[in-house]
C-alpha cells in the first residue's frame, strides 16, 4: 500500500517562499513517479510538477517553471516541492501523488494521494 504523508505549506506574502514535503517509503520513492498537484477554489485539480523515475525527467507546468523545484531523496525519503517567488494565483490546496511513469502528469491516473496542504499567498 502506497502511503504519502505531507507537511509544510501555510501563509506567505507574494514574492515569498514555501517548502512542501511528502514522506514516502524507500520502495515507493524508487518504484513510482512522484508528483505535486494543486486545486484552487472552484477549479479542477491540476498537475504542477513531478519526476518520472523511468526517464529520470522532471516536469513542470509553464506557470511554475523557474520558480518551483521538485526533488526527491534524503534520509527520510521525501519528495520536496520548493516554491519561490510565490504569486497570489499559486494559492491552492497542494497534493502529493504517486503514479506509474508518465501517468504522474494526469490526476485521474494517480494511484495514491497525500492528505493535502493549504498554501495561501497574500498579495
Amino acid at each position: 500500500q502506497v502511503q504519502l504523508e505531507e507537511s509544510g505549506g501555510g501563509l506567505v506574502q507574494a514574492g515569498g517562499s514555501l517548502r512542501l514535503s511528502c514522506a514516502v517509503s524507500r520502495q515507493t520513492m524508487y518504484t513510482y513517479a512522484m508528483g505535486w498537484f494543486r486545486q484552487a477554489p472552484g477549479k479542477m485539480r491540476e498537475f504542477v510538477a513531478g519526476f518520472n523515475w523511468d526517464d529520470r525527467n522532471t516536469y513542470y507546468i509553464p506557470s511554475v517553471r523557474g520558480r518551483f523545484t521538485v526533488s526527491r531523496g534524503g534520509a527520510k525519503n521525501t519528495v520536496t516541492l520548493e516554491m519561490n517567488s510565490l504569486k497570489a494565483e499559486d494559492t491552492a490546496v497542494y497534493y502529493c501523488a504517486a503514479a506509474r511513469g508518465l501517468d504522474v502528469l494526469r490526476q485521474s491516473k494517480a494511484l495514491a494521494w497525500g492528505q493535502g496542504l493549504q498554501v495561501t499567498v497574500s498579495s
